[in-house]
């Protein structure tokens, strides 16, 4: 069931583009003749409407949302780390991750809700620390409150997360809504879920005052975790992801295999199985894995076995700088000395076809 490309990985590189500083001279340019918004979101592709008036509504919040893409780029990355598709980005392709994202895969649910969860969490995060003109902390979070452990004061900067998680919804799902077939609700439910996930792991973190820190008083504020966690969580429900078709009504889904449960709004939706991701495939997506690092003493999905499909792997003796000898000095320094280290190093052996080296 492929779909068009669309969704926010189609246009978060182009935002990254226009609104980061450090990747293009279009940032400063926006700020020589006045920071016209509208020059800048008219010429971000793929915008549906109600996009594009966001983006000219709030360029401050599009510029924050651009400079978490690494972020979250970089946890999808994390997460698949050891597997044959390890999120790696095309830099020869506009929509970042490539036609990957046309099948309606497990990995494209990963992709979805970690990049949703990410806008969460890039505009939340900048609501607080004052860049944008539309929030500040969480206005609800004031006066008296009582948890388990007694009284307290709402004190600080509460992440106003529910602010984020509106913003997102109403521009990452601008596109799917227009849609309404098969693989936008797809989509919807995965942005969704990764929306909830960020919420899941806010935390309250309060502050003693009184003698000698008796806490007889508290100060306390609501603060999103790592997002580390947040990938963590979405990693393992990749992992138990539900394969699903659509209802007969086309309203909804049903399971796709009746043995298994109803997914819940945490949980991520696929329909179509993922391909091995073995060889470069240019309809798939997929790069392969020949020339990609293994490892020959484990059992699991970065193995020389798993990672090169049963084809093989080359060997090289390489050397690198490490510390040794440390020594602990009183008081209180470890010094250590420089050596050089050989280590063997693996990597998977393209297929024999004479396809291999042909360009995605």
């Amino acid at each position: 069931m492929n779909a068009p490309l669309g969704g926010i990985w189609l246009w978060l590189p182009l935002l990254l583009t226009w609104l980061t500083p450090e990747v293009s001279s279009s940032w400063w340019y926006m700020r020589a003749t006045g920071g016209s918004s509208r020059v800048m979101c008219d010429n971000v592709p793929g915008l549906v409407s109600r996009q594009r008036q966001l983006c000219h509504r709030h360029p401050d919040v599009m510029r924050a949302i651009g400079l978490g893409v690494a972020e979250w780029t970089a946890e999808c990355q994390h997460q698949f780390r050891q597997h044959r598709w390890n999120c790696n980005t095309l830099d020869r392709d506009h929509s970042l991750f490539g036609r990957v994202l046309l099948r309606s895969s497990r990995e494209s649910a990963f992709v979805y809700a970690v990049s949703s969860a990410g806008v969460v969490f890039a505009i939340t995060r900048a609501c607080s620390q004052g860049e944008l003109k539309s929030c500040s902390c969480d206005p609800k979070k004031k006066g008296t409150a009582k948890d388990s452990k007694g009284n307290f004061d709402w004190g600080g900067c509460s992440d106003n997360i529910d602010y984020g998680i509106k913003f997102a919804r109403a521009f990452v799902d601008a596109k799917e809504r227009k849609g309404k077939d098969a693989r936008a609700l797809m989509n919807l439910h995965n942005n969704r879920a990764g929306r909830k996930a960020v919420k899941r792991f806010l935390k309250q973190e309060c502050k003693c005052h009184g003698v000698s820190g008796s806490c007889t008083l508290r100060t306390c504020w609501l603060a999103m975790a790592d997002f580390r966690k947040t990938g963590d969580y979405l990693w393992r429900k990749y992992n138990g992801a539900i394969q699903v078709v659509m209802n007969q009504d086309g309203t909804g889904f049903t399971v796709a295999n009746k043995r298994f449960k109803k997914p819940t709004k945490n949980d991520l939706v696929y329909f179509e199985n993922s391909p091995d991701y073995c060889i470069r495939d240019r309809e798939a997506g997929s790069p392969g894995t020949a020339g990609r690092v293994c490892n020959l003493t484990s059992r699991g999905m970065d193995s020389c076995e798993v990672m090169c499909c049963g084809r093989g792997y080359d060997t090289s003796r390489v050397t690198r700088m490490t510390k040794c000898e440390c020594k602990f000095h009183w008081c209180c320094a470890v010094r250590c000395q420089d050596c050089l280290e050989a280590l063997d190093v693996h990597t998977c052996k393209a297929p024999k076809s004479a396809d291999w080296a042909a360009p995605t």
